[in-house]
């Protein structure tokens, strides 16, 4: 890793993440609920809303100071036309404003997916640049896609550059043969799905790279099991939920919502820099910020962790396993 410990930005223990973000109105009311909360990392996307979600992000945080807030986009997407795509792979069908997801890895679109970016959130620069989702294209990742997020790194257009996956095997790829700064794990830290610790985690220590734990409830299956209908975007397999429902045992006997536990356990690795919430609301906002507050013992830890232990074949055969 290039970027020195002193100008790599220091995210904090909580950040936002916008994939949910609604219509305007109610976008507004959630980010003013987590600026409210002291929340001042916001990550985000093109590939969120086909660029929505940028833009009222840029919109939120417009006119406030650029030292009091820190700002994470993915790169590796471009919104286009389709009659654009020029044989590039196309993802989903256009929207409203007639644009689809054009995936494009080569130097020159990494450098225009950031300045579009920038464009959209109203910002000369973001303090890191995460290469998305790049699953089945690692060679791509290694040779191109990586390399110019470096250079613009070193033009000072971000601050720290990384990664963002739901799987661990192409982030430990990554992380042993580019020059990065943060990955972004996606679903693989969680209090029910802990693969990232297997490998992952200690490659991350050996070099220097630091860990954003996303999508920690997986898909709202530990926000409420009873509920939740899908598990990394997914049906819930039975034996899923069942593991979940365990947990929520677990937790209530010690007088903890499982929601508290699971928002909780993320920040206990010290590898683990920031923990992103999410939130469709205001009200989830709110209710986040207190499941976080929600007081819990080592005797809570410890019992979970050899539930989780002994519910990992459950797990095993998973979409990003």
């Amino acid at each position: 890793m290039t970027t020195s410990a002193a100008t790599r930005p220091h995210l904090p223990p909580l950040g936002f993440g916008t994939a949910s973000l609604g219509a305007g109105d109610v976008a507004d009311d959630v980010l003013d609920a987590a600026w409210a909360a002291n929340v001042r990392y916001f990550d985000t996307a093109p590939h969120y809303g086909l660029g929505l979600a940028e833009r009222r992000l840029g919109h939120f945080l417009a006119g406030r100071r650029r030292d009091k807030f820190i700002v994470s986009t993915k790169v590796g997407r471009l919104l286009l036309p389709p009659d654009q795509a020029d044989g590039r792979v196309v993802e989903g069908s256009p929207d409203a404003s007639g644009l689809v997801r054009v995936r494009d890895h080569s130097r020159v679109g990494i450098k225009r997916s950031l300045s579009d970016s920038l464009e959209r959130l109203g910002l000369q620069r973001v303090d890191l640049a995460l290469l998305h989702d790049p699953d089945n294209h690692l060679d791509e990742a290694v040779e191109t896609a990586i390399p110019a997020l470096v250079e613009l790194r070193s033009q000072g257009l971000v601050s720290a550059i990384g990664v963002g996956m739901n799987q661990t095997p192409g982030l430990a790829r990554l992380v042993a043969e580019t020059d990065i700064d943060y990955v972004m794990v996606a679903g693989r830290y969680t209090l029910l799905d802990r693969v990232a610790e297997e490998s992952l985690m200690p490659l991350c220590a050996r070099r220097g790279v630091k860990v954003v734990a996303a999508a920690i409830l997986n898909s709202g299956l530990l926000a409420d099991p009873q509920v939740a209908t899908s598990y990394d975007y997914e049906p819930v397999r039975p034996e899923v939920r069942a593991a979940a429902r365990r947990l929520q045992e677990v937790c209530r006997r010690h007088g903890v919502p499982l929601l508290a536990a699971a928002l909780q356990f993320p920040g206990r690795h010290p590898l683990v820099e920031t923990t992103l919430l999410g939130a469709a609301s205001a009200a989830n906002v709110t209710e986040s910020m207190a499941a976080l507050r929600t007081p819990t013992s080592r005797a809570l830890w410890d019992e979970l962790d050899e539930l989780v232990s002994e519910l990992r074949p459950a797990l095993a055969g998973g979409r990003w396993r």
